[in-house]
């Protein structure tokens, strides 16, 4: 049977789990993916884990994953600085995922007079940390985040995401960071070049419509909203962003 979406760009944090809480729905919706033979990329814009370790996590609960299908907002942060600046210094506020990432990619870790601050999520974040960035920033360094997420979904409720963090950055800097993960384009290129397919063929399923959803409408590619995560029916109703689909529960879908 041939499908009219080949490969899928799934989000993970609110659509496939939420903290150490597996969604049911989610593991169905996988499950019909992987005996449809259908190509799917994780692609999540948390940059705290290498894609070994989200690999690890997704497979603990139930999902069949390799490290070569995740694409997290770390690599594709690292991958556009390397276009971008080539093999800068850089300071980075973040965890493994991200310093992995930079490091792969050829860059060198400073803190006097980096070419580049780069911020993802931190739960060890310090004003230590952010005076640092800051006096770069003001120096000169580019300023780059991984992603603007301001509320991560966990068991717990909403927690604070790198968009918080970056936010107190760039009040007390006065500068915009340039954001490479979802909605931005260049984390869609990037996963788009790794899943092999083009936009048309492609879907992106997620809970967030500012992130997820959005990330496909800028893209030209079909999204897939599902309420289990951050974004409500009601915020949804009132919202201009649209998905091309809406389920309540990715059990509902249908694999056209």
């Amino acid at each position: 049977m041939s499908y009219r979406y080949r490969g899928y760009l799934i989000d993970l944090d609110g659509t496939l789990f939420r903290g150490r809480e597996v969604i049911e729905g989610g593991l169905a919706f996988v499950s019909g993916l992987e005996k449809r033979g259908i190509q799917t990329l994780y692609l999540t814009n948390n940059a705290s884990r290498t894609p070994e370790q989200v690999a690890e996590k997704l497979r603990d609960f139930g999902y069949p994953a390799a490290p070569e299908q995740v694409v997290t907002s770390a690599q594709a942060t690292a991958h556009w600085i390397g276009e971008q600046f080539g093999r800068p210094s850089v300071y980075a506020i973040g965890e493994e995922g991200l310093r992995k990432a930079l490091h792969e990619a050829g860059c060198t870790f400073e803190e006097q007079n980096p070419d580049v601050v780069v911020m993802g999520i931190d739960r060890a974040f310090s004003y230590d940390k952010m005076k640092t960035a800051c006096l770069a920033i003001h120096a000169g360094a580019r300023f780059i985040g991984t992603n603007g997420d301001r509320a991560l979904p966990t068991e717990e409720g909403l927690l604070p995401g790198n968009g918080s963090l970056i936010a107190g950055v760039a009040a007390a800097t006065g500068i915009r960071p340039t954001f490479i993960g979802k909605p931005e384009r260049p984390i869609m290129d990037f996963a788009l070049k790794r899943l092999g397919m083009k936009p048309e063929e492609t879907l992106v399923v997620g809970d967030n419509l500012m992130t997820d959803i959005l990330a496909g409408v800028n893209v030209g590619i079909d999204t897939l909203l599902v309420f289990s995560g951050v974004t409500t029916p009601m915020e949804y109703r009132q919202s201009k962003v649209k998905a091309t689909y809406t389920v309540s529960d990715l059990r509902e879908w249908d694999y056209i």
